[in-house]
């Protein structure tokens, strides 16, 4: 199953980002295939903060349009919400330690353990930092 993180979804919505038209051909192929696909909560809650502070995009999003286009991933029949289940930190622990993990890079490692758990084997994501995890292939689906 593949994962997509935050990074894609806001390239996919934000059609001021450099990324867009690659972005979002990404996320319909996932969405329109039958293949199941993944987003972690964590890159909802994220994507929710990007696109619509006011801060990183001028103007931001407004918040009922970042909701529809939640809404419209959300209804792709092959699309899995991932989050945190009963034996998490037993993914996280390891993950942390692994990684040499401070500050902001929790997320991250939050991410990798999410999707580990749920048998994810490939996050989509630009973000270089994933390198410093092992056991789920980071893969940047913009560079063809």
């Amino acid at each position: 199953m593949i994962a997509v993180d935050t990074n894609i979804l806001v390239y996919a919505h934000r059609e001021d980002s450099p990324w867009h038209s690659a972005a979002v051909i990404c996320v319909i192929q996932l969405a329109e295939g039958r293949a199941p696909w993944a987003i972690p909560w964590a890159c909802v809650h994220e994507f929710l903060a990007v696109v619509t502070h006011p801060k990183i995009y001028r103007p931001a999003t407004p918040l009922t349009s970042a909701l529809e286009q939640l809404d419209a991933w959300v209804q792709s029949p092959s699309l899995h919400l991932i989050g945190e289940m009963g034996n998490y930190w037993p993914m996280l622990r390891p993950v942390l330690a692994s990684g040499r993990i401070a500050g902001p890079m929790t997320h991250d490692a939050r991410i990798v353990a999410v999707c580990r758990q749920h048998g994810v084997e490939i996050l989509w994501s630009s973000d270089r930092d994933y390198s410093r995890f092992g056991g789920l292939d980071v893969v940047n689906p913009l560079l063809g």
